[in-house]
């Protein structure tokens, strides 16, 4: 009996409470340290899609490049950073420009190189959905403009 009283007053002291605590606390820790984790992971995918961009750009504008070759070396830039490729990514975009200088000086002819990469990446989907979040992706765009002056 006397047993019996001592294993009921050890499950009903504070250290009974601190364990009922702790289980209602854990699972919201987890999911809040799984979203940290995710976090890392999307701003990562957002880096290496952001330089890929800015490598496109500043091949671009160097000359005896064409836009295959830029093409490549952002398709190469991303696959070496561990993000996917796929067949409409990157989109680049060369314009002539005109920048006028003032004081009746003449304008600056230039070009503008946009490249742009859209990836999309898969955030907490089975988790979400336990709570009725109707978000599945998060589309990471990343643009890089550099300016080529054309003329001497």
């Amino acid at each position: 009996m006397a047993q019996i009283k001592r294993l009921l007053t050890r499950f009903c002291g504070e250290e009974a409470a601190q364990l009922v605590e702790f289980a209602l606390v854990l699972p919201m820790l987890l999911l809040v340290v799984l979203g940290i984790a995710e976090f890392g992971f999307i701003f990562q995918r957002y880096e290496v899609v952001t330089n890929a961009a800015r490598e496109g750009a500043r091949m671009a504008v160097l000359p005896g490049y064409t836009n295959a070759d830029v093409i490549a070396r952002v398709r190469t830039y991303v696959t070496q950073g561990r993000v996917t490729t796929t067949v409409t990514n990157p989109n680049i975009a060369i314009t002539n420009v005109t920048i006028p200088v003032g004081a009746g000086l003449p304008p600056i002819n230039a070009k503008r190189v946009v490249v742009t990469y859209t990836h999309t990446y898969t955030f907490l989907p089975n988790i979400g959905a336990w709570f009725g979040a109707t978000y599945t992706t998060i589309p990471l765009t990343a643009v890089a403009e550099m300016r080529k002056e054309a003329g001497s």
